[in-house]
């Protein structure tokens, strides 16, 4: 090999290297389809614990997460789960399902190439008729018409009595589609962040009217 040659592999391998870091993929996946991504950079640490707080960690067997993008909260998540318990991750975008399946080796994660609005069908595939919790960072503001209502729906209908639709916006607009679905809405805000988000906690009611978050 001459040296002009390892040279140019050198810088060939340098080029795909840094074409595979997080914040690249996330920023070419935002371009890519912003509609779906919602935000130019990932999550901060501190919305992470601030939408995660309520979770019950020790009564949680499924967890999922819509949009894990570069697993901002994917591993987070992870950190908390019990070691029997289960995270399906699903994106429609095939960088970031190939990027959390090549850099996150946990048997609990389950990362899907598919759509939010087959939560029911992708659970039923892997075994699981419910959910206890679900977290969504898609901007349910840009979705195309008809999407957010069904993605709502379908979680509610997965989600098991007690259970809670965890989800951070910059757009509040998302509250009009899970008004119709949940029987309590918790909201709060987190400044430390970029954007700003809008948080909720949207809870499926047990048949005695209780939920995860108590209250």
């Amino acid at each position: 090999m001459t040296a002009s040659s390892a040279t140019r592999k050198r810088r060939s391998a340098k080029l795909a290297q840094f074409s595979r870091h997080p914040l690249i993929l996330f920023f070419r996946g935002f371009l890519r389809d912003p509609a779906m991504v919602g935000s130019v950079i990932p999550s901060s640490a501190k919305l992470v614990d601030h939408v995660l707080g309520p979770v019950d960690w020790d009564a949680t067997r499924v967890f999922v997460e819509y949009g894990p993008g570069v697993g901002t909260f994917t591993q987070p998540v992870l950190d908390r789960l019990g070691p029997d318990a289960t995270l399906v991750a699903i994106d429609t975008n095939p960088d970031f399902v190939d990027y959390l399946r090549r850099e996150i080796r946990d048997p609990r994660l389950k990362v899907v190439r598919g759509s939010a609005a087959d939560v029911r069908r992708i659970l039923e595939d892997l075994g699981h008729d419910q959910a206890d919790y679900i977290l969504s960072g898609l901007p349910f503001s840009t979705l195309p018409p008809g999407v957010g209502p069904r993605i709502a729906a379908e979680t509610a209908a997965v989600l098991r009595p007690g259970g809670a639709f965890l989800v951070y916006q910059v757009s509040a607009r998302v509250f009009d589609f899970i008004r119709p679905e949940f029987g309590r809405i918790d909201r709060g805000f987190e400044a430390w962040n970029v954007p700003p988000m809008r948080l909720f906690w949207a809870y499926r009611l047990a048949p005695d009217g209780a939920s995860a978050g108590g209250g």
